[in-house]
């Protein structure tokens, strides 16, 4: 039999634990689906452990291609959305399943490719012409592929350019159907030309030799936007703690956070809150 006072011992023990383990277990949290871009820089890191301390609210990100995103939350799997394809996102307020669209912040797209440069693209700041040359060198191009915004972009641009690059599917144009990073490993790896967000090309690690080749195009732009998944749709959705969220990075601090957020001195996202929304 344990004597009496180890008994107490234990049932101090007991609950003293019990009240580190309840605040543990009562935070609330909140699911954003975003994009890879956000996660790949390295920015959610940077974020999210500022906005928990200010709020005790605990953001879980799903970084997946926007058009994955989109999808996620229109299945209810999730409390925010946060992603960088606005016409898309436009749809999805439109067809009911946001409560509204704000633009968050901006970067752009950039162009790299080897050092070579194939196709003499180097230096060119109008995309669909580079991409339009990059085709007629027959130089290899590697594509996401995956209905991100990154490859929605990409879309548009080849439009633009003239250019049908399905065309060529398996030759010289090369779909890898996976995220940012892996399709510029890729790309780096049979010497590719890739359209790339300039954050993940910052923060990316395995550049070898490849540089930028093209950027500066208006049409390169990169706008964010940030929507809270509606709960007329989706009932279960967290409003009040989705919403203090937006509202947050929408606002002064989140703005500047976002805006502080560098890497080798380098500003990766800029804030633009409340330049547009929908």
């Amino acid at each position: 039999m344990f004597p009496r006072t180890v008994l107490k011992s234990g049932a101090a023990i007991m609950a003293a634990t019990a009240l580190l383990v309840v605040p543990a277990l009562s935070a609330e949290s909140i699911i954003v689906q975003s994009t890879t871009s956000t996660q790949n820089s390295g920015l959610y890191k940077h974020l999210l452990p500022i906005f928990k301390k200010m709020t005790g609210i605990q953001a879980n990100v799903v970084a997946v291609g926007t058009g994955q995103a989109i999808k996620n939350a229109r299945n209810c799997d999730g409390d925010v959305l946060l992603v960088h394809a606005k016409p898309a996102e436009e749809k999805f307020v439109k067809d009911g399943y946001g409560v509204k669209r704000s633009d968050l912040m901006y970067n752009d797209f950039i162009i790299v490719g080897p050092p070579a440069d194939p196709a003499k693209v180097g230096s060119m700041k109008e995309a669909p012409a580079a991409l339009k040359k990059i085709a007629g060198a027959n130089a290899i191009f590697a594509s996401r592929g995956d209905n991100s915004g990154t490859h929605k972009k990409e879309v548009r641009l080849w439009k633009a350019s003239g250019v049908d690059p399905k065309a060529a599917s398996g030759k010289w144009y090369r779909e890898t159907g996976s995220g940012m990073g892996a399709t510029l490993n890729a790309g780096v790896g049979m010497g590719a030309y890739v359209l790339t967000d300039r954050a993940t090309w910052i923060s990316y690690k395995n550049k070898g030799d490849f540089k930028i080749q093209v950027e500066g195009d208006d049409d390169l732009f990169n706008q964010y936007g940030v929507i809270l998944v509606n709960p007329a749709k989706c009932p279960k959705v967290k409003k009040a703690a989705g919403q203090k969220f937006i509202d947050w990075l929408l606002g002064k601090e989140g703005q500047k956070a976002i805006a502080d957020y560098k890497l080798g001195g380098k500003q990766l996202f800029f804030p633009n809150a409340g330049k547009g929304q929908s």
